[in-house]
């Protein structure tokens, strides 16, 4: 098999390119005979240096470069086309009015093609229920990675045909090291909170650090870990606004020596160091329509006590006892969840095994080969029956 997945990629510090590297290595992995070809979405202007697995090109916010790049796989030998979707990566906005360049690309695509959703607003404008539609009604397949998206799409955009359900993967991780991987790192006898991820105003990093004096209070050794680099959208546009507004607030909160920025750009080893090396998570994250969080599945994988704000990714995933969750812009309700977990290792543990036991079934390599098996299924399907009695393509149910 043939695929070519379109996304952003790496090395470009965007979400979804981490993901597509992930799940194109997860499928490797899954069968080493699968051929893959990325097709790499650049930002205006952007200029950089791809692997090898990069064939093509789509210039963003360039609906022809869209049209051309499907034009270009329908002339090569790719027999299968992995979509991983994210509006600002496939369209932009006028007035109010949503310019969908994904449909561009689906309209002169003839080869099959599966499309993950990675948003899927549980209050969709117009513009938006259309664009959903439309890749619906274009796509063999649509992939969610939670079922609240799944039924979203049922109830709320009035699409039928039902989606694959398929969680946002994370590494394969052993839940063991957390003394050794805190002397590593340097923060030897410190109880480790931390957050992870690109940094931006809509994770609401500002309550765990107003969370931090009342910890500190019940928990002196205390330490937040803010973990990963400003986003690199929001710096082009504000530079270190934010995070200069972050550190005012520690130093207003006194507590400038029980929060620490690891301002990087991590490895995927990275990340899980200091994941593990971690007692608690805090996904303080302000948009309640959230439907995925990349940085809330490595923390299930990881096996970790999570407290989280109730967007509808965590609200899944954290049920029945997997986490603990807090109300929107709360700190008192955060400093309570994470001192009720460093007070009470027995408690924390029983968080610990139901994240790590949930968590396990979404790392990478099982990912991988549900992935590869849908897009056979959908290959199958494509195929008619007797190619020597028909030699036209089924049409796709």
């Amino acid at each position: 098999m043939r695929i070519a997945f379109v996304a952003s990629a790496m090395p470009r510090r965007c979400g979804i390119a981490t993901f597509t590297g992930d799940l194109v290595a997860a499928v490797k992995s899954a069968d080493p005979t699968i051929r893959v070809h990325q097709v790499a979405i650049d930002e205006p202007s952007a200029a950089r240096a791809y692997g090898p697995d990069v064939r093509w090109r789509i210039q963003q916010e360039e609906p022809e470069s869209y049209r051309q790049a499907a034009l270009e796989i329908n002339d090569s030998n790719v027999d299968i086309v992995n979509i991983q979707h994210e509006f600002g990566l496939y369209g932009v906005w006028h007035d109010g009015a949503y310019d969908d360049h994904l449909a561009v690309f689906l309209d002169a695509l003839e080869k099959p093609s599966v499309t993950t959703l990675h948003t899927v607003p549980p209050q969709p404008d117009q513009w938006l229920r259309a664009a959903v539609r439309a890749v619906s009604d274009k796509s063999d397949v649509l992939v969610v990675m939670a079922h609240t998206a799944a039924q979203l799409l049922r109830d709320v955009y009035g699409i039928t045909k039902e989606p694959v359900v398929i969680e946002h993967g994370m590494p394969a991780i052993e839940p063991h090291g957390r003394h050794r991987l805190k002397r590593q790192l340097g923060v030897k006898d410190r109880q480790i909170v931390s957050t992870f991820g690109l940094v931006d105003p809509r994770k609401g990093l500002e309550y765990v650090i107003e969370a931090m004096p009342a910890i500190v209070r019940a928990h002196p050794s205390a330490l937040y870990l803010i973990v990963g680099q400003t986003h690199p959208e929001l710096l082009k546009k504000q530079g270190e606004a934010y995070r200069n507004s972050l550190v005012d607030v520690v130093h207003t909160m006194g507590v400038t020596g029980h929060v620490k920025f690891v301002n990087e750009y991590l490895t995927q080893r990275q990340i899980v160091d200091y994941l593990l090396a971690s007692d608690v998570y805090v996904t303080p994250y302000l948009d309640p329509n959230q439907i995925t969080s990349g940085t809330l599945a490595y923390a299930l994988g990881a096996g970790k006590a999570i407290v989280s704000t109730p967007y509808l990714h965590a609200r899944e995933v954290l049920s029945e006892g997997r986490g603990i969750l807090v109300p929107f812009r709360d700190a008192p309700a955060i400093a309570e969840a994470v001192t009720s977990i460093l007070s009470n290792p027995g408690a924390k543990q029983r968080l610990e095994m139901r994240a790590y036991e949930y968590g396990k079934e979404m790392a990478w390599p099982a990912i991988g080969r549900r992935v590869l098996a849908l897009m056979r299924d959908v290959l199958d399907a494509r195929e008619p029956a007797d190619p020597a009695l028909d030699g036209t393509r089924a049409v796709p149910t």
